[in-house]
């Protein structure tokens, strides 16, 4: 079994001024996603899933077929692709949009986009963040594992400290677990940063409370998740009932975090805790692209990729 990678590129990257998902980062203007593509195939990966939006779909997926034409996975297969759209009107049709809305419906609602083209366990991870090689074989061996099993998931945390950016402050869920590495809920935490006195602190968004200690080596959700695809139809269900209570709200999103944490604490589901030896790292603004093009290249002088990444 090879388990598919679904990766949620909708995104429109407010806060980094364009189109993330596409910002060539190597040293022959490979993107984020290109590498993630990397590690997944040689991790034993054989579909990738695109979730984009309309207005950007066919450039992307022209130059998506284009650079990965020849890639072939472990078992010299080609691999295999999918673009699915999300759009904030992919609701049920028993729902009104409110006019107000300008944005599709978060995370969670993203991944529901791919209910119709994935059959197997899959990962799920941000277009714009580098998961390191070792996260995606990690993510590869649970789904592999996990290929008859149902209401089983896991999440591949980060320690947090090695998720911070020096040109501003952060959003990112801190996961909470037992002593058997189960998840028990995911604490959003906004506006993080590591100040002068070289602690970290953050604003609790569930509690109010501002300017908080955190734990530097917490694990942190970075959106990198591995389900089964009974997954589908119990997010199905919560997101409907999340629409009954904010169908109206303008910019209230339905979250990944949101929907596994109803799923465990109904006893649907549980998550496991994984962890990664590799460090994550990303563009959130446009002023963290310098310390990503050297981190890049850093890794292609040591040999961890080749360059051209495809050729």
């Amino acid at each position: 079994m090879k388990p598919t990678l679904l990766v949620l590129a909708a995104g429109m990257g407010s806060r980094y001024g364009g189109l993330k998902q596409m910002d060539g980062l190597g040293p022959n203007g490979e993107t984020i996603i290109d590498y993630s593509i990397y590690d997944a195939v040689h991790a034993g990966f054989g579909k990738v899933v695109y979730i984009v939006r309309e207005y950007f779909r066919q450039q992307f997926e022209d130059t998506v077929k284009a650079k990965y034409s020849g890639v072939k996975c472990v078992d010299g297969e080609p691999l295999e692709f999918r673009f699915v759209v999300q759009e904030l009107d992919k609701i049920p049709s028993r729902f009104t949009l409110n006019p107000e809305r300008q944005k599709p419906w978060g995370t969670a609602h993203a991944v529901l986009m791919a209910k119709d083209v994935i059959h197997e366990p899959f990962a799920v991870i941000n277009g714009d963040d580098f998961y390191g090689r070792e996260s995606f074989e990690v993510l590869a061996g649970w789904c592999r594992a996990h290929e008859n099993t149902s209401g089983s998931y896991c999440i591949v945390g980060f320690g947090l400290d090695h998720t911070l950016s020096e040109s501003g402050g952060v959003s990112r869920g801190i996961c909470h677990y037992d002593a058997d590495g189960t998840l028990t809920t995911i604490e959003e935490h906004l506006n993080i940063a590591k100040e002068a006195d070289g602690k970290v602190y953050g604003d609790n968004s569930v509690s109010g409370l501002s300017h908080i200690e955190l734990d530097s080596k917490a694990l942190c959700s970075m959106n990198m998740w591995g389900f089964t695809p009974d997954y589908f139809s119990f997010s199905e269900k919560i997101f409907e009932d999340f629409m009954d209570k904010n169908i109206n709200e303008p910019k209230k999103e339905f979250y990944i975090p949101y929907a596994i944490d109803c799923m465990i604490h109904s006893g649907q589901a549980v998550c496991e805790v994984l962890s990664s030896p590799s460090h994550w790292f990303g563009v959130t603004y446009k002023e963290d692209r310098p310390a990503v093009v050297a981190k890049i290249a850093s890794l292609v002088e040591k040999g961890v990729y080749p360059s051209p990444l495809y050729k």
